[in-house]
């Protein structure tokens, strides 16, 4: 006979549909009461098939799990058990860490979140880049501020010395001015990057922003590519600095464009209304960004060594890349509550800017 299926566990919606990792909460009676929504793809389970189901009839966990949740609900304490093998049935056991959390409000609650051990790794590695970025910003602002003046010296010793050299000697005091310029050139954008003011927003109309990103572009790094805009002419203003959400813009079609460097490739410009995506605030109100941008082009694609890390300072795909222009773009969107997200294959990348709807009150520029 099997278990009768009660009432869920009044866990607030918008609380429980926030949660970014896989979990499920039981009940005294060992019945599942609410699933999370990423854990339907990562169980490869829909959500209506595992609600009100025996927990243990869903999930095979290489683990005392009967105990560990006895000892969870009598010490009202989580427990934490990792590398252990999880697995559903319907496709290979997948390594994973563990956590039993008692509800303490009702200690016959019991809430077991999942977590994947590659995503436990790239969440640690992710925590690691990001200390050492910053740890390397504030020593690359630094060093930039103080290797400007000995490189305009050499710059002007080099020029003078060319005055007296002839056209033979002169090629290689032309080469130090140059190179200097480079190296001027590069410290200016790593100066850039550390001191980008906060954004002053107001309510902006996106594609008025990306015409001006366009318009630059295609007289410039873009003017042997075409540009395509599919556009939906419905969206409401967003909350944004005008002149950095372009910046935003025109650093994507820049990445877009040095991607694809020949002469009849394509960039799509594409924007779009979505409410799917939210995401959790510090304070853990849900931000709601419906408003979507996407820059795509048709080139060889983000090299997959580094894709998981394109946002990071100093990570490149690309020979002599700083590494800056995308990490500028993250600290942007950052800094307006927004999202970005990149998917790529071979022949097809895709960037997406989430961000969201200017409030009512304000008027659209």
């Amino acid at each position: 006979m099997s278990p009768v299926y009660r009432q869920p566990y009044p866990v607030p919606g918008v609380i429980w549909a926030s949660l970014p990792t896989p979990a499920l909460l039981t009940g005294p009676d060992g019945l599942i009461r609410e699933v999370t929504p990423p854990a339907e793809p990562s169980l490869n389970i829909p959500s209506r098939a595992m609600m009100g189901q025996p927990v243990f009839d869903r999930l095979s966990i290489d683990a005392p799990m009967e105990e560990a949740l006895a000892r969870a609900r009598q010490n009202q304490s989580p427990i934490f058990i990792n590398d252990v093998d999880v697995t559903t049935g319907e496709r290979a056991p997948v390594q994973c860490n563990l956590q039993i959390a008692p509800m303490h409000d009702n200690a016959d609650y019991v809430m077991l979140l999942i977590q994947p051990r590659d995503v436990a790794d790239r969440l640690g590695r992710s925590m690691q880049v990001k200390s050492a970025a910053k740890s390397a910003i504030g020593m690359a602002e630094m060093l930039a501020h103080e290797i400007k003046n000995p490189l305009a010296g050499i710059s002007g010793a080099a020029q003078l010395l060319s005055m007296s050299l002839n056209a033979e000697d002169r090629e290689m005091t032309d080469l130090i001015v140059e190179e200097t310029r480079r190296i001027v050139k590069l410290l200016e954008q790593v100066e850039q990057f550390g001191n980008v003011r906060p954004p002053e927003r107001r309510a902006v109309n996106i594609h008025d922003a990306l015409d001006r990103a366009r318009k630059s572009a295609m007289v410039g790094f873009a003017a042997h590519m075409q540009i395509v805009e599919d556009y939906d002419p419905s969206l409401p203003p967003t909350f944004a600095d005008p002149d950095q959400l372009m910046q935003v813009f025109l650093n994507l079609i820049k990445n877009a464009a040095e991607a694809c460097r020949a002469t009849g490739s394509t960039i799509k410009l594409r924007t779009f209304y979505d409410l799917s995506l939210r995401l959790r605030r510090k304070q853990g109100a849900p931000a709601i960004l419906p408003l979507n941008i996407e820059i795509i082009d048709d080139g060889p694609g983000i090299p997959p060594e580094i894709a998981a890390e394109i946002f990071e300072p100093f990570v490149s795909g690309r020979e002599n890349g700083t590494g800056l222009g995308l990490a500028l773009v993250s600290k942007i969107i950052s800094d307006h509550e927004g999202w970005i997200q990149v998917d790529s294959v071979p022949g097809r990348t895709v960037f997406r800017v989430s961000l969201p709807v200017a409030p009512k009150s304000m008027e659209t520029l």
